[in-house]
C-alpha cells in the first residue's frame, strides 16, 4: 500500500487536473453558445438559397443547364471533404468521425481522395495511409464564409476539370448538446431532390409555390449560384462541426471533472485508512515500549 505522503501527492495531482478540466469546460460552454448562434444565423440564408436553386434546377432539362447538375455515368475517382477538429480533448468526437468515414469508403468501388478540414482528421487519415489531396487546418475560431470559400472552390474546380467524378461531404451534424451525428452528403453533382432536408425543415411554408422571374438568364444565374451554394454547404458543415466539437468537449470535460472529484473522494478515503493505520501502529509501538520499560524496572 502507498505511503501517506504518496497518497497526498496523488490527491493534489488529481485536484490540479480537475481544476484544468473545469476551466476547459467553462471555456467550451462559452464557445458552444457562440457556435450555435452562428449556426442558427446561417440557416435562413441557406434555406432561401436552396429554394431558389431547386426552382431553377428543377426546370426541364436540368442536366443541360449546368455541368455541376449533370451526373456522370462512368465514375472513376471520388473526392471526400472531411470536416474534423483541430484540437483534441473532445472525447470520441474526431475518432467517431474518421471511423464513420473509413466504414463508408473502406471498400468503395473507385479510388478515394480526401480534403481534410482540421488537424485531427488529417492526422488520422494520413496515419491510415489515405490519399489526402489538400489540408485546411487552423481555421479561425469563428470562421466567416470567406475563410472557408476556398474549400468549396477547390471541390468545384476539381470536379469541373474532370479530376473527380463525384464529391462527398462528411461532417458532424449538431443535434443537441449531448448528441452529434456523423453525416455524409453528396456535394457534387448537386442532388436537387435530396440535399439540405434538415435545413428545409427549419423553414417550411404551406400554400401555393411562388413564381419567379429571373434576370439575367438562367445560365448566368446558375454559374453564380451553384458554386456559391456549394461553398455555402461546406461553410454550414463547418459551423455544424464546430458546434458539435465544442459541445463534445464541454461534455467530455464535465465528465472528466466529475470523475476527478470521485477519484479524489476515493483517494481521500484510502489516505485516511493509511493515516489511521500509521497512527495505530505508532500507538502500538508506544504501548509496547512503555510495557517493556515497566517490566525492566
Amino acid at each position: 500500500m502507498a505511503s501517506a505522503r504518496e497518497m497526498r501527492l496523488r490527491i493534489r495531482s488529481v485536484k490540479n487536473i480537475s481544476q484544468v478540466t473545469r476551466a476547459l469546460q467553462a471555456v467550451s460552454a462559452s464557445k458552444v453558445r457562440k457556435a450555435i448562434s452562428a449556426l442558427m444565423g446561417t440557416r435562413p440564408y441557406a434555406t432561401k438559397a436552396w429554394q431558389v436553386l431547386t426552382h431553377v434546377a428543377g426546370q426541364p432539362g436540368r442536366d443541360s443547364l449546368h455541368p455541376l447538375l449533370t451526373g456522370r455515368t462512368d465514375i472513376k475517382k471520388t473526392l471526400v471533404v472531411v470536416v474534423s477538429g483541430d484540437r483534441g480533448l473532445a472525447g470520441a468526437y474526431n475518432t467517431n468521425l474518421i471511423r464513420f468515414v473509413l466504414k463508408k469508403f473502406a471498400n468503395y468501388p473507385t479510388p478515394v481522395s480526401f480534403i481534410a478540414v482540421g488537424k485531427k482528421g488529417r492526422d488520422l487519415l494520413m496515419r491510415r495511409r489515405m490519399n489526402v489531396l489538400a489540408d485546411f487546418s487552423n481555421l479561425p475560431a469563428a470562421p466567416s464564409f470567406m475563410d472557408v470559400s476556398a474549400i468549396g472552390r477547390l471541390a468545384v474546380n476539381e470536379y469541373l476539370q474532370g479530376q473527380f467524378d463525384e464529391v462527398f461531404l462528411v461532417y458532424t451534424d449538431f443535434v443537441n448538446m449531448v448528441k452529434q451525428d456523423p453525416t455524409i452528403k453528396k456535394l457534387l453533382p448537386l442532388e436537387v431532390d435530396g440535399g439540405l432536408d434538415h435545413v428545409m425543415s427549419y423553414d417550411k411554408h404551406t400554400g401555393p409555390v411562388a413564381a419567379y422571374q429571373y434576370e439575367p438568364e438562367e445560365r448566368e444565374i446558375l454559374d453564380e449560384i451553384i458554386p456559391r451554394f456549394t461553398a455555402l454547404q461546406v461553410y454550414q458543415a463547418i459551423l455544424e462541426s464546430l458546434a458539435s466539437e465544442h459541445a463534445a468537449r464541454m461534455v467530455a470535460m464535465r465528465n472528466a471533472t466529475d470523475n476527478a472529484i470521485e477519484l479524489v473522494s476515493g483517494l481521500q478515503l484510502q489516505y485516511n485508512k493509511v493515516r489511521q493505520q500509521s497512527i495505530t501502529s505508532d500507538m502500538l509501538d508506544i504501548a509496547g515500549g512503555a510495557e517493556a520499560l515497566a517490566q525492566a524496572k
